[in-house]
């Protein structure tokens, strides 16, 4: 069960990232709506995160929750912000999204 609250709040970690952009993007009532969102999931995220580190060892739990919200983050700044796609960056992507799997793989 750690796990997948661990990879939930990874989740939210894209959330709260995602969130972000949009609020430097927007204006008044807007930036105001997004930075709640901000806040609803940086709290979703932290509080799952504390839940995972019961159970898993905490250089594991935040590597893993660091990794699955930098990697999906810039895949949601490639698809939602048109941010830049080119071979070094997916290779990076890629090499940090097999990183994050061989830790889950080699932590009992």
């Amino acid at each position: 069960m750690s796990w997948i609250f661990l990879v939930l709040a990874g989740l939210f970690e894209v959330g709260f990232a995602t969130c972000l952009g949009k609020a430097k993007e927007t204006s008044g009532a807007a930036t105001w709506l997004w930075m709640g969102g901000f806040l609803l999931t940086l709290s979703l995220s932290m509080s799952l995160l504390y839940r995972a580190t019961l159970t898993l060892p905490i250089g594991t739990a935040y590597v893993v929750w660091t990794g699955i919200g930098a990697a999906g983050t810039v895949l949601v700044g490639i698809i939602l912000f048109r941010e830049s796609v080119d071979f070094w960056r997916l290779f990076f992507l890629t090499t940090l999204i097999g990183s994050v799997i061989g830790l889950k793989a080699v932590t009992p």
